[in-house]
């Protein structure tokens, strides 16, 4: 007699069914680039955003010169013209062959030193006076309009005085770049001065800070993008009068080289000489604009 199988003999029996295969599912991941690279790309974005447009425009400008003043009757010279007669002076700047027959490097180096010495002095004193008329209503009330005034006079028309005062070129041509530059550094340093908020004043009562903690603790930090900005104006100036005082003055400056050059109608060193004027005039401001950033965190007045 056959006996019903149970049910849970019958579920043993029956077969199970095969698993289906399980497919394997691949994401792809987006590629990701190391930090190096991703930080390289970027430095060659902004290098190619800041170089690309300039160097363009300067080939263009260097095409359309060659081609104006290449033609017969062009009076000045042509961009090749200029390779070729100043090629000595282009690739050896520091090359010396007497006391007056030196290379433009040496030239520049010499006109820089003077223009430390002038604008040095320009910086110490056109800070202190900017802050003696920035905190004192009598001083500001006294002195502005006659420093106002001043700084309307051309820097040549010092020259003949600076001359009479120091009988010596190297004296006046400092003398002038000092004059020059002093204004700009005194007048942005008092309206730095005079807009020092009133809550900083206020906690320095509070705190009961001494003249002298007050001015290197609050006054200076506060003034200090108008005082930034001051001395990039006067920088710019200064190497503008010290190039027109040299070639009144004569030495061995890279003003004097222009009038030399001009006297012996040598116009391919004048504009050799002239871009070395615009490189050297650019370095310095950037210069100076460099630590304003790093003394101001960025927060100077342009």
């Amino acid at each position: 007699m056959n006996m019903p199988l149970a049910k849970s003999d019958m579920s043993a029996s029956i077969p199970a069914a095969p698993a289906a295969p399980a497919t394997a599912k691949v994401l792809a991941l987006p590629s990701r680039q190391t930090p190096f690279n991703a930080r390289m790309l970027a430095a060659l974005g902004r290098f190619a955003t800041a170089v690309l447009p300039p160097l363009v425009m300067l080939l263009l400008l260097l095409t359309v010169w060659e081609i104006l003043c290449s033609r017969p009757g062009a009076t000045l010279p042509a961009p090749s013209k200029i390779w070729t007669e100043a090629h000595d002076l282009i690739v050896d700047p520091f090359f010396r062959n007497g006391p007056q027959d030196i290379g433009l490097g040496w030239r520049v180096l010499i006109s820089l030193q003077r223009v430390a010495i002038g604008y040095g002095f320009a910086a110490l004193i056109g800070i202190a006076l900017g802050t003696l008329i920035g905190q004192s209503v009598w001083a500001m009330r006294g002195l502005d309009p006659i420093f106002q005034v001043l700084r309307t006079i051309s820097p040549l028309a010092w020259l003949p005085i600076s001359l009479a005062a120091f009988r010596d070129s190297q004296p006046s041509a400092i003398f002038v770049i000092f004059i020059t530059a002093v204004w700009p550094i005194i007048i942005n340093t008092a309206v730095g001065i005079r807009n020092i908020p009133q809550d900083y004043r206020n906690v320095a009562a509070v705190l009961k800070l001494n003249h002298l903690e007050f001015f290197y603790k609050i006054m200076i930090p506060s003034a200090a993008p108008y005082i930034f900005t001051g001395l990039r104006i006067g920088i710019g100036l200064s190497w503008l009068a010290i190039v027109a005082a040299e070639m009144l003055t004569g030495g061995v400056g890279i003003g004097f080289f222009i009038c030399d050059a001009w006297n012996s109608l040598r116009l391919p060193y004048i504009v050799v000489a002239l871009v070395y004027i615009g490189v050297i005039g650019f370095v310095l401001d950037r210069l100076v604009a460099a630590i304003a950033g790093i003394i101001t965190r960025g927060t100077s007045v342009s």
